[in-house]
């Protein structure tokens, strides 16, 4: 991808008690120990390392609580790291800094604090397919079949269309200064982000059928999504079966330590 892209790093609380947080004993989930190391280093690492990616935002509502941690002193010195106030709604803060650095007319990355095994390959791969597809809009998933060969145990929340049952990769890609009406309804949503099939209904009932009924791809059920909303939004089916694996959950915690433990040695 020419130039760079500005990524996007929430990295706050949600409302309520996060149980992964208050499992380890956490202020923030994006400082829990993973490998050693703050889970957020690990993604902010991964970002630097690629030349595609021009500056780094992390989002949270305390940058101070992060920045006094001997491991992430550093940040505050690192020119190409910004740090963003943020609300308690992650759609709310994506918006508000995309809305706050659009003029740099640079599109914008998303990903997450809890995807510390995200790597400078996945990213470019990821950016690739987005460009290729000349989307406003492009979304990273992996296929079932393609986690499941390597990690058979791990346990993931699949959409399932016909050709395939997919997971996301916590990538998005906001190429377009046209994407505010896409987050505007993430954030009518955003309580809702686990039932996938409440977000097709906002689309009308026939595309909202074509999905549960499995008689819609992934890319013509996004496609069509994106139409309602004047966009073009794609899917990047990335072959890699970490780009899927979060840490949600303890589970999660004890399979990402252990494959960050053999990529070290």
């Amino acid at each position: 991808m020419q130039g760079g892209v500005t990524a996007l790093v929430p990295a706050g609380r949600r409302p309520g008690v996060d149980p992964l947080a208050a499992h380890f004993g956490a202020d923030f989930k994006a400082v829990i120990p993973i490998n050693g190391e703050p889970m957020i280093l690990h993604v902010v690492r991964a970002l630097l390392a690629c030349p595609s990616v021009g500056r780094v935002v992390i989002l949270t509502q305390e940058p101070d609580s992060f920045l006094m941690r001997p491991e992430l002193a550093w940040m505050a010195q690192e020119s190409r790291i910004v740090w963003r106030r943020s609300s308690e709604s992650v759609s709310a803060s994506v918006l508000d800094a995309i809305r706050a650095l659009r003029e740099e007319q640079t599109p914008f990355l998303l990903t997450t604090a809890d995807h510390p095994l995200l790597t400078p390959a996945m990213i470019d791969a990821f950016l690739d397919g987005a460009e290729n597809e000349q989307a406003d809009i492009a979304v990273g998933f992996v296929e079932s079949r393609t986690l499941l060969a390597k990690y058979p145990e791990n346990k993931r929340t699949w959409l399932k269309f016909r050709g395939g049952w997919y997971s996301g990769a916590n990538l998005f890609y906001f190429g377009s200064p046209k994407v505010e009406p896409a987050l505007a309804l993430w954030r009518e949503v955003e309580q809702d982000r686990k039932k996938v099939w409440k977000l097709f209904a906002r689309f009308g009932p026939w595309l909202f059928a074509q999905a549960a009924l499995r008689i819609a791809t992934l890319k013509s059920a996004l496609g069509q999504a994106g139409r309602k909303l004047g966009l073009k939004v794609a899917p990047v089916v990335l072959d890699t079966a970490e780009a899927c694996i979060d840490v949600d959950k303890v589970e999660d915690f004890h399979l990402v330590e252990k494959i960050l433990s053999e990529r070290t040695r």
